[in-house]
């Protein structure tokens, strides 16, 4: 077992400050080591977080948390933060169901002072903390740390500008992570940030330009040639350029593994008035080969064998892999068909696309309102675009959703990956929303395919339809039994899975096998439940639906969605319009945000398991339960 000489010292941010340099340098490999021990038995975010060690233990030796505002873009790679704040011990528990979160958590220590999981937030959050702490009178410095890959959303340059313009004194730490740094930068530009954050120079500056500015006829002009001159000249060797024309002090770029460096540049940050931007370089998966070589497999990994790298899981054929081997067979059969991803080209399954078909692909980067327009756009002009966003962060595209693709109803489609429980990744991932924020829009179309196979005929029927569709599956691969039937898509109709006449159950997707097994044990039990694939989840299959109601009267919906305007509510809505004389109970999530743990532990409790909802559904015909919500 390895033995931790400095790291079992370090309970607080304040135990750093009594540390000199190289007693820093060895506590970097002890935390790396701390990393690889732990993340390769719970699994997690690992690449990213081996990258930041140098650059979160420089943070917090120059400044004072919680009394300093530390806002994480994302969060992921948060773990040597939490590592450092007293939270070492609880390792063990990373991820799990009541255990340490993977995230940024408020409830988990005052270190954390936001809750984050969508990237591009960090900038905004940490100038409405500044602006706050300037209305009170208050004196802390306010840091916003964000990824290279966490500046492609607009969100943070529409922050970025208004930081810039209202001169808040605030700190953007912007963690590059890519793989090579360009030679216009370096040496010479790293020279000119230590000039320009120098004190003694600023004050020289302003008073040299007023100098200039006071003598009669001449002055003005020569003030405006040097300062043209200047910054002409500064856009030649400087990259960081952009950012000070926006009205930041750039500073950097800065090697992220030098602590020496790191902490100089820090501390000379918060001498600056007005809004800072340190640009720091540092490589993803540092210090573990397998990871280095890797990073897009390390960046959120199961749990893995540290000597050989290799996955302890046997990895099975997936939702993902699945629609992008499918799609790639569709954009052989079909030139219209293109591919639009928000920077997971891997996660979402479109690599073997994107190296088919480089022309047709899009990676646009964490810009999801973009990658929905863009879409709309490609659609107008006879293109048949394949957008896929994972449930969460499709959320961050509604009103292009709205306004750019339903209004006019264009023929996008919405590949809705990670749709339902996700698991390990809490609150902030769970893609529960979807259907809620998509069935009251106009001219949307929603399916939810049982299995793989069902995936590939809706993304094949997809192609023929004329309007907005999404098609929301589960992340990884789900097990399916061997009673389904390979009904075809016809006319957006549901299927019958099983007869029965004492009860209907209305499911889809993951939840459709559930509905099955709890079927099976009902029958043991002298209960027929007849179970319905409602694979359509907009429009609803009317007339499947009134022919049910007038054979059964007791409906049972199942989905591991929000209740609250989502399929549970549609069904609900049908009843009330038709006047239907059926009792209707909707199992589901009650209107709560479902936290981290593994998909298996939060069903069970949530109470969706087969066990559970067959219980449930018991008492429900006995006459127990008469409310339409059950309320877990």
């Amino acid at each position: 077992m390895y033995e931790y000489r400095i790291l079992d010292l370090i309970h607080s941010p304040e135990d750093l400050k009594n540390l000199n340099i190289d007693e820093l340098k060895l506590l970097s490999d002890e935390i790396r080591q701390f990393l690889l021990d732990n993340i390769s038995r719970t699994g997690g975010h690992l690449a990213s977080n081996l990258g930041v060690v140098e650059l979160t233990l420089a943070m917090h030796y120059v400044f004072n948390s919680p009394f300093d505002k530390i806002i994480w873009d994302v969060g992921h790679q948060s773990y040597v933060h939490k590592i450092i704040t007293g939270r070492k011990e609880l390792f063990d528990t990373l991820r799990q169901h009541n255990g340490l979160s993977g995230f940024p958590s408020p409830s988990e220590s005052v270190h954390d002072v936001f809750k984050t999981g969508h990237s591009s937030t960090s900038i905004s959050v940490a100038l409405g903390m500044a602006r706050a702490r300037d209305l009170k009178n208050e004196n802390y410095n306010v840091i916003a740390v964000i990824g290279d890959g966490a500046l492609t959303g607009g969100m943070a340059f529409e922050a970025l500008n208004d930081a810039g313009n209202s001169k808040t004194n605030i700190i953007v730490v912007l963690n590059d992570n890519q793989m090579s740094i360009s030679q216009n930068v370096g040496a010479l530009a790293d020279y000119l940030s230590k000039l320009r954050s120098n004190p003694r120079y600023a004050w020289l500056k302003k008073e040299m330009d007023s100098v200039l500015r006071r003598i009669p006829r001449i002055g003005e002009y020569f003030a405006n040639t040097i300062e043209k001159f200047k910054n002409s000249f500064k856009y030649l060797v400087i990259s960081g350029m952009l950012f000070e024309q926006m009205g930041f002090t750039y500073m950097g770029p800065i090697d992220g593994h030098n602590l020496t460096s790191l902490i100089d540049v820090m501390n000379r940050g918060t001498m600056i008035e007005g809004p800072v931007l340190i640009h720091v370089i540092t490589k993803k998966g540092r210090g573990y080969s397998y990871a280095e070589q890797n990073p897009e497999l390390f960046h959120g990994v199961p749990p893995f064998n540290v000597k050989t790298g290799e996955l302890c899981k046997k990895s099975k054929v997936t939702y993902s892999q699945t629609f992008g081997k499918h799609l790639v067979e569709m954009a052989r059969r079909d030139p219209r068909v293109v591919a639009i991803t928000a920077a997971m080209p891997d996660g979402t399954g479109l690599m073997e696309f994107k190296k088919q078909f480089p022309d047709r692909f899009f990676d646009v980067g964490i810009a999801e309102q973009h990658a929905v327009t863009m879409a709309a756009g490609l659609a107008s002009s006879g293109f048949r675009p394949y957008v896929a966003i994972y449930s969460t962060f499709l959320q961050r595209a509604y009103d292009q959703i709205l306004h750019d693709v339903c209004i006019q109803n264009l023929p996008v489609v919405l590949a809705v990956d990670r749709a339902g429980i996700v698991g390990y990744d809490g609150e902030t991932h769970q893609g529960i929303f979807d259907i809620s924020y998509l069935r009251h829009i106009p001219n949307m179309t929603i399916l939810a395919p049982k299995n793989m196979e069902e995936l590939k005929e809706m993304l094949d029927y997809s192609l023929a339809m004329q309007g907005p569709v999404a098609i929301r599956y589960p992340k990884g691969s789900i097990e399916t039994d061997n009673v389904f039937n390979r009904s075809p898509m016809q006319s957006l109709k549901w299927e019958i899975i099983m007869e029965g006449t004492d009860c209907c159950i209305f499911s889809f997707g993951r939840m459709l096998n559930t509905a099955v097994k709890v079927a099976n044990m009902l029958k043991k039990e002298g209960i027929k439940a007849c179970v319905v694939n409602a694979r359509v989840l907009k429009p609803l299959d009317g007339s499947l639906l009134s022919d049910m109601a007038s054979r059964i009267n007791k409906w049972v919906t199942l989905e591991d969605s929000l209740i609250q305007g989502g399929f549970g509510s549609s069904i609900n809505e049908f009843v009330n319009m038709y006047g239907l004389t059926v009792t209707v109970l909707n199992l589901g999530i009650n209107d709560a945000f479902v936290p981290h743990g593994s998909v298996e532990h939060i069903i069970k409790e949530l109470k969706l398991d087969s066990y559970s909802v067959a219980f449930t559904i018991k008492k429900f015909l006995s006459g127990f339960i008469r409310k339409r919500y059950v309320n877990y």
